[in-house]
């Protein structure tokens, strides 16, 4: 395609998103891209801008318009991490967030069927598939990798097997969600009450390529900064740059709902609905926008908030 082609279905794209949200009751929100505080997340690398930083998600404003009384929210825009480079990562990319305020992972579920179902009918001659595949996490990983990280959690272990022998295994005919991760790979989920070894998370799948992330959010302000403080030192342990703690957010998780959470990556959405094996086949500018000397294809985890 051209980059006129390119911009004509991603506008075709936006546009059924925008009605979908706004027919849900839904408001379109703006939040800043340059941040004095990115959400501090193991391996996940801001962008400096300045003195300050661009975002790697827009998150944590829209946590803090849920403690002023936000009900229902969503934002479309760019966000950055550095280092992604690859077929299906980029260091610029544009991310849908949106948030309900009484809300779960659950909840989240529905709304991203629902929006699925209504971007097919725009973007998807034959529409998408409604025969959904949910799989927790434990029972992924039992039948193709041979061990229950929730039992006995191994951080290298566990992102070799998802790259190496999930993913791969998984249906690429259908949407598919992972769900009920390991309660060490989610900074910023809560955990199940009737079991904390897992987190209220899913990740959907389209076409085998992971597209969207959900949580049941955590409201609790001292394991919030707990978790924060971990993944600090594990950064500094790894030689990374350490984010201040962001410290208006830990307070107004005081005031936050029980809320419901997903970031899903645009682009990735356009290659799902487009069958696009590349990003280079839907990015307008692709190659103005890659950076200079940067080998592609590096394999990262791209869209973790």
């Amino acid at each position: 395609m051209t980059s006129i082609e390119k911009l004509k279905v991603r506008d075709a794209l936006m546009q059924s998103i925008r009605a979908f949200f706004h027919s849900e009751g839904f408001v379109e929100v703006e939040t800043p891209i340059r941040m004095r505080t990115p959400c501090m997340e193991l391996h996940i690398d801001a962008e400096p801008s300045g003195d300050l930083w661009l975002r790697t998600s827009p998150e944590l404003y829209h946590k803090k318009l849920l403690a002023e009384g936000a009900q229902k929210i969503f934002e479309i825009g760019k966000c950055f991490r550095q280092g992604e480079c690859g077929d299906r990562h980029h260091p610029e990319y544009t991310m849908l967030e949106w948030y309900r305020a009484g809300g779960d992972y659950n909840v989240m579920l529905g709304d991203l069927q629902r929006l699925l179902a209504a971007v097919g009918r725009v973007t998807s001659p034959g529409g998408t598939s409604d025969d959904w595949k949910i799989f927790t996490i434990a029972e992924v990983y039992e039948e193709f990798a041979g061990w229950n990280p929730v039992e006995n959690f191994d951080a290298d272990r566990f992102d070799f097997d998802m790259v190496e022998k999930i993913e791969p295994n998984l249906p690429k005919d259908a949407p598919v969600i992972l769900e009920d991760y390991p309660a060490e790979c989610c900074a910023l989920a809560r955990l199940k009450p009737d079991n904390p070894k897992v987190a209220e998370r899913w990740e959907l799948y389209l076409g085998g390529i992971e597209i969207a992330n959900a949580y049941s959010e955590l409201t609790d302000p001292d394991e919030q900064r707990a978790r924060f403080e971990k993944w600090g030192a594990q950064r500094k342990a790894l030689g990374k740059i350490v984010y201040p703690i962001d410290e208006e957010f830990i307070r107004c998780l005081k005031k936050m709902p029980p809320s419901g959470g997903c970031a899903l990556g645009i682009d990735r959405l356009l290659m799902a609905v487009t069958g696009a094996t590349t990003l280079d086949d839907i990015l307008p500018f692709r190659d103005l926008l890659s950076p200079v000397g940067e080998e592609l294809n590096v394999p990262l985890r791209s869209l973790e908030r």
